[in-house]
């Protein structure tokens, strides 16, 4: 134990617990534990030197051994142990308890640390570590007084994760000591690992106390092998790590991406292994870099150190050699602390950066406790409480790195990311990135990054291949990065917020297979403005146009015996029925509204009633005069008498008027948009009516019906015998009504519209050709054939067939 010299009151003392700093042979000396007890050193004579820190008060200390769980014990109970005695008091509270320390920095395991942290906690005695960076001594409700210079596993457990995802790695391997730091460390990586898109395809432990002969770390390495995994994240402490490391080069793994934890990253031990630069690449975190000021000023101060270490080794030799029983302890001032500026030694010099800033921290607590910004600082009591509160609250700056302590005593820091990097035999690390807290974000500059690859890029690793934009995940195994990949079906999306499932698209939107969006649908009907609209509306209006030139052509030649044979006046309301049937086909033409909807099958069917009734009625007399006359004359008598033609003509009307409104009962006729027709379109048509059907049969029955009747006129006198062109036209009629009823299940849309309407319009021009051009041409061109005298000839000319027959 070393101690400096102290003023008598007050005499704050600060105790640092390391590793192996009472030497009693060679072969158990730790040049790193030496090294930190060097900086406590440095750094407290630093602090008593300063006009401005703390003026006019001596910071002492006690070096303590922490080898082993008792020897930290020990080190524990005499930092608590009552001041000016060797006893530990355990009062009610300890609001006044005045212990041998009144802070304690160390020790650096974390398993130590456990025990220290609990101890302490109890006291309020502040304890501030420089290595332990487990997250449960973040809690506070166990450890109360716990503070600590290297930021928690938490933050490293971020910048790992974050690192991960830069790269895209989200197949790997988590391994970590048995230990307390490398459980912990590998439960929380574990956790955000498993809750992200990053997939652990193996979790292992490396055996604690350990060589490269343990059959467990051969198994480890041979599943790591095994598994065909690119990255593996080793979170271990230096001495687990080393026969780890030692057994991969052994088992020559190579070409591998090693992420390690801050304990190991930068450890000489590990890279010094032989062959280790055969593994692959190895990216580290590691504690942010301290400024290289203060570690110059340190090395200064450990060259006088080396001097006066050198005078004291000679003057013990001479001791021996005179025979004297004078014996000097050198030990403080062992000269193996290597060169803290060499690129070697990061490792060592970011340790004794952490001890600096501790150190600070309780002089800068002090500091503020004894109200020393006035310049002379109080000489009352010292309890630890009061000084816990204290270093809970400082925030200052040493060498542009802030120190400052967060709500559970971890320092605000963050990490830079180190890759090695290999020159033959010679290793060294490069800051490749940095990881900020508050709030957390990675950043990596890909300019100096060097893969230790065969073709010098970023590996992947990944269980499976990143789908098509489109295709959803089809998980294959408990593992959510192993999956198979398959198109979202027609009318989904893939939503990069759920990889596994497609989405069905709203009902305005539709998508096509392996689609990442929806898509608002085509409306469709049959619009007033496209040229299909054009074409069947001037034949609609060229058609209208010739109904109006035979209607002024027959009323001009009413009297003529052509037109009284067609039918004389009942031709007006033929042609006016045809008329009515062809406005009706404006109704579909635009957008349907709940008028054109309701009027487009009664006036299209009752017109055409009216129609086909005359065509009936007409040729139904024609047989009666010419056939059914001379058998039957009462018939013929009756039906004249009692106006026949007119009661067939409202009968027949009144019964097509009476099913069209039980279909528009049945199943009203309104707008409707239908989804289903195509899948990125919605038709907008007037919505079907399964009693419609009733209506459209009973124009074909009448359809039939007049076939019939003129095809049974077919040798009457040629004035009358219209049955050849008739017969065709309906034929043309049934033809086109049968093609339409065929292609409503095939076409639709705008295109079933315009189907319908051309249907009716060949309809219409077909009955329009077959019954009145044929006797308008006679009109026009054929005057002759138009006199009573060339009738009375056709009718005597069937009356001698007749009886020849």
């Amino acid at each position: 134990m070393s101690e400096c010299p102290r003023r008598p009151l007050p005499q704050p003392r600060s105790v640092l617990p390391n590793n192996h700093s009472r030497f009693r042979s060679a072969a158990v000396f730790k040049s790193h534990g030496y090294c930190l007890s060097q900086a406590l050193r440095f750094t407290i004579e630093e602090i008593n030197n300063s006009s401005t820190l703390l003026p006019n008060i001596t910071l002492g200390y006690d070096i303590l051994d922490t080898c082993s769980e008792p020897a930290n014990l020990h080190a524990t109970l005499h930092a608590l142990a009552r001041k000016g005695g060797q006893d530990v008091q355990l009062l009610p509270a300890f609001q006044h308890y005045e212990p041998q320390a009144v802070a304690v920095i160390g020790p650096d395991s974390t398993q130590l640390a456990l025990t220290t942290a609990a101890i302490l906690g109890i006291f309020l005695v502040p304890e501030i570590s420089y290595e332990a960076s487990v997250e449960t001594l973040s809690l506070k409700r166990l450890y109360p007084s716990f503070l600590r210079t290297i930021p928690s596993d938490r933050q490293q457990v971020k910048a790992i994760f974050l690192l991960l995802q830069h790269f895209g790695w989200t197949w790997v391997v988590l391994l970590g000591s048995d230990n307390t730091y490398g459980r912990a460390g590998l439960d929380a990586l574990h956790k955000l690992l498993t809750a992200s898109n990053v997939c652990v395809a193996y979790r292992g432990t490396i055996p604690a106390n350990s060589d490269a002969s343990n059959p467990e770390l051969h198994n480890l390495v041979r599943i790591l092998a095994d598994v065909r995994v690119n990255v593996t994240i080793v979170f271990s402490n230096s001495r687990s790590a080393r026969p780890f490391f030692e057994v991969v080069v052994q088992r020559n793994i190579t070409g591998m991406v090693w992420v390690g934890s801050e304990d190991w990253s930068l450890s000489q031990t590990i890279w010094q292994v032989p062959g280790i630069q055969t593994i692959g690449t190895v990216i580290g975190m590691t504690v942010e870099k301290p400024e290289s000021v203060m570690l110059e000023r340190f090395e200064s101060w450990k060259m006088v150190e080396e001097g006066a270490a050198a005078k004291c080794a000679g003057t013990a030799e001479a001791g021996r050699e005179s025979g004297g029983s004078a014996r000097l302890d050198c030990t403080q001032r062992y000269t193996s602390c290597r060169s803290l500026t060499a690129a070697s030694n990061v490792y060592d010099a970011q340790a004794s950066f952490n001890v600096y800033s501790a150190v600070y921290a309780v002089a800068h607590g002090l500091h503020n406790l004894l109200g020393c910004d006035s310049g002379a600082c109080s000489k009352g009591t010292i309890y630890p409480w009061q000084l816990l509160q204290k270093i809970k609250q400082v925030n200052f700056t040493l060498y542009k790195s802030r120190v400052s302590f967060d709500a559970n005593g971890d320092i605000r820091k963050g990490y830079d990311i180190i890759m090695w990097n290999w020159s033959g035999s010679s290793w060294a690390s490069d800051v490749i990135g940095t990881f900020h807290v508050n709030p957390d974000r990675l950043s990596v500059d890909p300019g100096k990054v060097l893969w230790h690859t065969k073709d010098g890029q970023a590996p992947t690793s990944v269980c499976s291949k990143t789908c098509q934009p489109g295709e959803r995940r089809l998980q294959q195994s408990r593992h959510r990065c192993c999956f198979s990949c398959v198109a979202c079906p027609l009318g989904t999306f893939l939503n990069r917020s759920d990889p596994y499932g497609c989405q069905a698209c709203g009902l305005d939107e539709w998508a096509p297979a392996g689609s990442e969006a929806c898509f608002n649908r085509t409306v469709e009907f049959l619009s007033w403005s496209e040229p299909l609209s054009w074409a069947l509306l001037t034949l609609a209006v060229l058609l209208m146009l010739l109904m109006v030139a035979l209607a002024v052509l027959f009323a001009l030649n009413a009297s003529t015996p052509v037109v009284r044979s067609a039918g004389g006046k009942m031709c007006f309301l033929m042609l006016g029925s045809l008329a009515c049937t062809c406005s009706s086909l404006f109704c579909y033409f635009g957008e349907p509204t709940r008028l054109a909807c309701l009027l487009r099958l009664p006036l299209f069917a009752i017109s055409f009633t009216v129609f086909l009734s005359c065509v009936a009625t007409r040729s139904f007399q024609i047989l009666c005069i010419f056939k059914l006359n001379a058998r039957c004359p009462a018939l013929y008598e009756a039906w004249l008498r009692r106006q026949g033609p007119v009661l067939f003509v409202a009968a027949s009307t009144a019964v097509q008027a009476m099913l069209c409104l039980a279909a528009e009962a049945a199943g009203p006729a309104v707008p409707l948009r239908d989804y289903g027709a195509q899948p990125d379109r919605v038709v907008l048509e007037c919505a079907p009516s399964a009693a419609a059907g009733a209506a459209i049969g009973y124009t074909v029955l009448l359809s039939a019906g007049c076939f019939a009747l003129s095809y049974a006129g077919t040798d009457l006198p040629a004035g009358y015998n219209e049955a050849k062109s008739l017969t065709v036209s309906l034929l043309l009629h049934l033809g086109c009504s049968a093609a339409v009823l065929c292609s409503q299940g095939a076409l639709r849309g705008r295109v079933e519209a315009a189907a319908k309407v051309l249907g009716a319009l060949g309809t219409v021009g077909a009955l329009l050709s077959g019954y009145f051009v044929p006797r308008a041409f006679v009109i026009l061109l054929r005057p002759q054939q138009n006199t009573a005298e060339h009738f009375q000839m056709a009718i005597q000319a069937y009356t001698r067939r007749r009886a020849a027959a």
